[in-house]
């Protein structure tokens, strides 16, 4: 709870409760998230504004093994209860599976060892086409010099392949002490390779747009839209002259 409120305190206006799960450890199931409200029967008021502070639910799934995609695949109805949802894959083809097929939001980049793999152009590019964001986080980079050099050289390894495009930056803290305001975790994204703008959309416009995404995800299966079409020259060229008269008038 304390974590919970310092993310506030520091500057943010949402946060996401993350239930993590590793099929590599037995017995492993998939619950209903916990209602926020029944953790903060009360949420604070955001900084400058007069709404209230909004809290989601998030899955992350750690897969090693194809196999473990299945559950992903299966209309689980308690997966569809979460807000986002995000996968973190072990190997390079399940990064390729990650990014192409499942019906993800996020896709967690590994920022705490060298990464066994390297990325390739056309799974990235499925999935900025897909609307899926890549995550990076940042609470590794400050806790060890070792994890640090870790997460620079795989954040740049990524950069050099999505250019920039869809990265979110988050920090799983388990303590408040781990956690930074949104302005030094932009600064943060300097040093994995964003530009200015990119590292500010990475803690701003990115996980809006992920939290738009899992909502959609959840209540739609796509969107239709309307355009005006514009009306042609040729079309204007055939009013009689007289008609043209009277609507000027």
């Amino acid at each position: 709870k304390n974590t919970f409120t310092v993310c506030f305190s520091v500057g943010y206006s949402a946060v996401a409760l993350n239930h993590v799960i590793d099929f590599k450890e037995k017995k492993q199931e998939i619950i209903k998230p916990v209602s926020p409200s029944e953790l903060f029967p009360s949420l604070p008021i955001v900084q400058g504004t007069s709404k209230r502070i909004k809290v989601l639910t998030r899955l992350t799934l750690i897969v090693s093994d194809p196999s473990h995609c299945n559950l992903l695949r299966s209309t689980s109805a308690n997966i569809r209860l979460y807000d986002i949802i995000a996968v973190f894959p072990k190997t390079e083809k399940l990064f390729h599976i990650a990014c192409t097929t499942l019906d993800v939001d996020l896709v967690c980049i590994n920022v705490t060892e060298k990464l066994p793999f390297y990325f390739r152009r056309p799974p990235v590019n499925m999935a900025i086409d897909r609307g899926i964001y890549f995550e990076l986080l940042y609470t590794p980079a400050i806790k060890d010099s070792t994890m640090r050099r870790y997460t620079i050289s795989n954040a740049i390894s990524l950069m050099q392949i999505c250019k920039g495009k869809n990265i979110v930056i988050s920090s799983a803290a388990e303590r408040p002490l781990e956690l930074r305001g949104p302005y030094d975790v932009a600064k943060l994204g300097l040093l994995f390779g964003l530009s200015e703008g990119e590292a500010k959309a990475a803690v701003s416009t990115n996980c809006r747009a992920t939290m738009l995404h899992g909502e959609t995800r959840k209540s739609a299966c796509g969107v239709v839209y309307t355009v005006k079409k514009p009306r042609k020259v040729e079309e204007e060229e055939t009013v009689p002259a007289c008609k043209k008269a009277k609507t000027q008038a």
